[in-house]
């Protein structure tokens, strides 16, 4: 008989509450008075409450601020309540936001896209890469094709980055290799990884509303077409599903009145993309959060982070190892962690651990990935072995200057484990770009590069 689990148990009677018709009718108060009641507190003192979005919060003793943050695995606690008139607006279930799609943290270096979904991509690539530059001029995304590339491409290219959780692919991918006679340059990473960037919405939007100003309405309905074409394709990925319902509920209402972004396109592309957004029901609401509240969006990415670090022995230190490729240099990483992951952050800052992969080269070009208490040699560069098959390995940071300062063990337990931390991590990575404006490093971050190893020599087919 399995232990009684009181984190399982308050979110279960949070679940049916919240599933309740009732529960969206409930004054605000009320509503909180019934998540307070259930707050828990473990044997360390911390107090926990299952709320918004159907995820756990944490309560900061220093400010008194709740945060995002999966509660420890298997830790013991027990129900202590809280003061419901203490508890901010943001952490109260609204109902809707209990519905959202869960998806999968999975980055696509490991496991691979379905073949049938890769099929029907470069069938739609191949039906629309034949149209004219000339009505379909390349109005976004022109970094990526070359000058003579129709924005129908564009368009698949767009709605499959933009969709996906977090695209890191394999070098071999085939739903990337499809877009290779279009490519004006290679992409960003090496034949190991292919590091691409997360457009935003804008980007998108550009696209459609540049034809509706110039009058090519038939035009614009087709891109529009054509994105949601490719989103309707990619459902059948969990990695891109939850963006991909998002895309298609505000693309789709245009698609049958070809004239209802006419005049938020006259005023700009803004007015456009506002108009998108607007059409995205609350139950997607998380879906769109890089676009309507890019803190929050890096908050429940980091969220992702510490759940799918969750086989480790301390999700919060293994978290911060990773956090720690980020560039901060104005120091306002801190404030957005937890007070765990910010004390392990802290220590990690304190050794000069921290901002990595702004000087790091990365795997498999230099960034140490070594088997358990094996330290680099004074003479060794930067450059050392692969751990040796069937050992635990280590991701560890080096200060400039130094030697190995110190390492924490990050060794998931198998491919889908290991696909959903690489995942986890580069989405985290995306998400503090969009709050900082820091610069995602073209050859991917040092620990998510080391982590690469656990899964660039495993086949990526089918055996038949």
């Amino acid at each position: 008989m399995r232990p009684w689990d009181a984190f399982a148990a308050a979110e279960s009677e949070v679940r049916a509450m919240v599933a309740d018709h009732r529960w969206p009718a409930l004054p605000v108060p009320a509503r909180a008075q019934a998540i307070a009641a259930r707050a828990l507190v473990t044997p360390d003192g911390d107090r926990w409450l299952f709320g918004a979005h159907a995820r756990w919060h944490l309560h900061d003793p220093a400010d008194g601020r709740w945060h995002l943050a999966p509660p420890p695995r298997g830790a013991h606690a027990r129900r202590v309540g809280h003061s419901a008139a203490a508890l901010p607006s943001p952490v109260i279930p609204r109902g809707p936001d209990f519905a959202a799609e869960p998806g999968s943290t999975q980055a696509f270096i490991g496991p691979d896209v379905p073949a049938g979904l890769t099929e029907q991509v470069r069938v739609l690539l191949r039906t629309n890469g034949r149209k004219s530059e000339r009505d379909f001029p390349l109005t976004a995304f022109d970094e990526i094709f070359a000058a003579d590339v129709p924005s129908t491409v564009a368009a698949v290219w767009g709605t499959v980055m933009w969709c996906a959780y977090a695209p890191a692919f394999d070098g071999n991918e085939g739903l990337i290799t499809v877009f290779g006679e279009y490519l004006r340059r290679p992409l960003p990473g090496d034949e190991w990884v292919r590091w691409l960037p997360a457009p935003p919405l804008l980007d998108l939007v550009t696209l459609v509303a540049e034809r509706l100003r110039s009058g090519r309405s038939r035009e614009a309905l087709r891109l529009a077409a054509v994105m949601a074409d490719t989103a309707q394709i990619l459902l059948a990925d969990a990695r891109f599903r939850p963006r991909a319902l998002a895309l298609l509920t505000m693309v789709e209402p245009a698609l049958s009145r070809p004239d209802l972004d006419d005049r938020a396109a006259l005023r700009d592309d803004r007015a456009v993309r506002q108009a998108w957004l607007e059409r995205c029901p609350v139950r997607l609401a998380r879906a769109v959060l890089a676009e309507t509240d890019p803190a929050a969006h890096f908050c429940h990415s980091v969220y992702d982070l510490a759940e799918a670090l969750a086989f480790t022995g301390d999700p919060a230190h293994a978290a911060a190892t990773l956090l720690a490729d980020l560039s901060d240099s104005r120091g306002s990483l801190p404030g957005h962690l937890d007070h765990r992951l910010r004390r392990a952050y802290g220590e990690l800052a304190r050794a000069g651990l921290t901002g990595t992969s702004a000087a790091e080269s990365t795997q498999p070009d230099g960034f140490p990935v070594l088997g358990p208490a094996q330290p680099l040699p004074a003479d060794s560069g930067r450059h050392a072995p692969a751990a040796p098959e069937g050992e635990g390995w280590h991701v560890l940071a080096r200060a400039p200057g130094r030697h190995v300062v110190s390492g924490f063990e990050i060794e998931p337990p198998g491919r889908a484990s290991a696909a959903a931390v690489l995942g986890a991590a580069y989405a985290t990575g995306l998400a503090w770009g969009r709050v900082s404006g820091a610069k995602v490093p073209e050859r991917g971050f040092a620990g998510q590069s080391a982590l690469v190893r656990r899964l660039v020599h495993e086949r990526d087919d089918v055996p038949s």
